[in-house]
């Protein structure tokens, strides 16, 4: 098990919020951190640590990203014209990746990034094993045939833990989707509150 994977039973703790809105979460047990000093009487953070718990939850969110690949998200949201932050939400919902969790073909970001990484899915027409694939909106994206009976997919994409946003088309008989228009921010389903723009300030410091 990777290193990036091990540490997302942690994450919500450290985090301190259920950042993906699951039952299952260990938040929901216990509120306080993890570790021996989880307990500890949290102090006011300052303006730094509030805009850098912002970049861990968007981070943490989305499969616990590398920083060195996150950075290069919020370099191309600056260069992109319009909002930075909405840019960088953009580019995070494009993933192929998140596309996939959001289609309900995987229960969570870190299961869409292993069926993806182990080829069960098709853009095109044309296997695709790459998670930060940037999905356009004349992507047609599928599920292998062999892979559409899949115990853990079926359960994901019956689940009600989660509905598909109004920014995606999915037909889960066929297990194919596209992304019908670019999402907002306040378009995405996010369980806890995103705060994009303070990840912009936290990198433009």
């Amino acid at each position: 098990m990777t290193k990036r994977a091990e540490s997302k039973y942690k994450i919500n703790r450290r985090l301190g919020v259920n950042l993906w809105g699951r039952a299952k979460s260990p938040i929901a047990k216990r509120e306080y951190g993890p570790g021996q000093h989880g307990q500890r009487r949290k102090q006011k953070p300052t303006d730094y640590g509030v805009q850098l718990m912002a970049k861990q939850k968007l981070k943490g969110y989305y499969g616990n990203i590398g920083e060195k690949q996150f950075r290069k998200y919020y370099e191309e949201a600056v260069r992109r014209k319009g909002d930075t932050s909405e840019n960088l939400i953009e580019l995070l919902e494009r993933r192929l990746d998140t596309v996939i969790y959001r289609m309900k073909m995987a229960v969570t970001p870190f299961a869409a990034r292993q069926f993806v990484n182990h080829g069960h899915v098709t853009i095109n027409g044309k296997r695709l094993n790459i998670p930060s694939y940037i999905v356009k909106d004349t992507d047609v994206i599928e599920v292998k045939e062999k892979s559409k009976q899949m115990t853990a997919l079926l359960d994901a994409a019956q689940s009600g833990e989660r509905d598909v946003p109004e920014y995606l088309e999915v037909d889960h008989r066929a297990m194919r989707g596209r992304v019908l228009r670019a999402p907002k921010l306040s378009d995405v389903p996010y369980p806890v509150q995103m705060e994009p723009n303070l990840v912009v300030e936290f990198y433009s410091r």
